[in-house]
């Protein structure tokens, strides 16, 4: 059983996981380097603990400790009970979810490793935005994706706000980093996957004539928002693929679009 901890100093030392969670460049530092993410509110908790994350700490306000008594009972980390006012002044916002956990990291796996056994891919390149990685993350999860892949350069699919936004979708997919760029792409390709590189450009075929579902291993590419994929990516492409646009828009939030596009991908996938 957890011991229920009630702590009314905001720099007690034991707070330290929790502490500037809105300084975005200092938790992207730390957290990976301490082997550390946060997870807040009782579902994403829960998600997290199912998935086989160890549990370091929670840091709860009074309200929520009857909600999570079964995990509180369950496991042996400390439990931080404080005011929602100092749960404030530790993390530096106002925490409406009133319940935050601090878990242990899990090694990744490489990408060679999840090739093995996936046959739908996503590959991103440059997607920065924490908002962004947390929806494809949920649409890849909801749509039958089974791994994810990411460049060198994109965000951290554990940062607190991916997380919270992919409502601990980030949980249920692997993910790995490729090691160089766009040089690792040869890898995914040897591994008997179709590049297919998700762009508005108009010389791209759509969705449907492309037909993906009915490819044996498909590999789709995403870039970030605004800027898309590089050329180096859309040059590594074994295809072009375009959700077709209507009424002047020209193209879609990369969320919206990777969602569009993973159902494409996954409907009448063949049987295993």
């Amino acid at each position: 059983m957890a011991d229920l901890i009630t702590v009314e100093d905001p720099d007690d030392p034991r707070l330290s996981d929790y502490t500037g969670l809105t300084d975005v460049e200092l938790r992207r530092k730390r957290e990976p380097a301490e082997g550390l993410f946060i997870a807040e509110g009782e579902k994403v908790i829960r998600r997290a603990k199912e998935a086989g994350y160890e549990m370091r700490s929670m840091l709860l306000s009074a309200k929520w400790i009857d909600v999570m008594r079964d995990v509180i009972d369950e496991l042996p980390a400390p439990v931080y009970a404080v005011s929602p006012e100092l749960a404030e002044r530790v993390t530096g916002y106002h925490v409406h979810r009133g319940a935050l956990a601090s878990m242990q990291r899990k090694p990744l796996p490489t990408a060679g490793e999840l090739l093995r056994s996936a046959r739908r891919v996503v590959v991103m390149e440059s997607v920065n935005d924490h908002t962004n990685i947390g929806a494809i993350f949920r649409s890849a999860a909801a749509l039958g994706m089974d791994a994810v892949l990411l460049s060198p350069d994109c965000a951290d699919p554990l940062y607190r706000r991916s997380v919270k936004v992919s409502m601990g979708a980030v949980f249920s997919v692997p993910y790995a980093r490729l090691e160089t760029w766009p040089k690792s792409l040869d890898s995914v390709r040897e591994a008997g996957f179709t590049l297919l590189a998700l762009t508005p450009d108009e010389k791209a075929r759509t969705l449907d004539e492309a037909a993906p579902h009915r490819m044996d291993r498909v590999a789709l590419m995403l870039g970030a928002e605004g800027d898309g994929l590089s050329t180096q990516a859309l040059v590594a492409a074994d295809e072009w693929v375009r959700i077709p646009m209507s009424h002047g828009v020209d193209s879609l939030n990369v969320g919206a679009a990777a969602a569009v596009a993973f159902y494409a991908v996954a409907t009448g996938r063949p049987e295993s």
